[in-house]
């Protein structure tokens, strides 16, 4: 049997794993932001999509640095729950606290905000995932 044949179930398992809190995470985010990302993605509000896809690229690097640090599915989901929590914070204190009309400036299509936003979860995620290594 070759090799790469005996990590396919750790790679099911993890992947699975992943997309599965992807997913989590992607519906906690939707109910935590005041506006629906997914009807202004559908009516192509490029500065909502930009916002959201920041936030999931930023979700989705400490989830990568999660599954490189351990090989125990419970210490990942600890760690996947404990970055998505990081990730919903970091967005609330940027709605209520650094651009206080973030929402209706996404709502209006600004697609600086939605950059600024996307730049803001994509760096939390970085710093998430390179705190994760010990």
């Amino acid at each position: 049997m070759p090799a790469y044949l005996a990590g396919v179930g750790h790679f099911l398992l993890a992947f699975g794993l992943a997309c599965v809190l992807l997913a989590l995470f992607k519906a906690i985010y939707q109910k935590s932001t005041p506006y629906d990302e997914r009807a202004l993605v559908a009516q192509g509000n490029v500065a909502a999509a930009l916002a959201f896809g920041g936030a999931i690229v930023g979700f989705a690097l400490p989830l990568a640095s999660a599954l490189s640090e351990t090989t125990d599915p419970i210490e990942f989901v600890a760690w996947a729950v404990l970055a998505g929590a990081i990730q919903v914070l970091a967005s609330l204190v940027v709605r209520r606290l650094v651009v206080r009309d973030m929402a209706r400036r996404l709502e209006e299509g600004n697609v600086a905000s939605g950059v600024y936003a996307a730049a803001t979860s994509i760096s939390v995620g970085l710093l998430n995932a390179a705190s994760m290594t010990y």
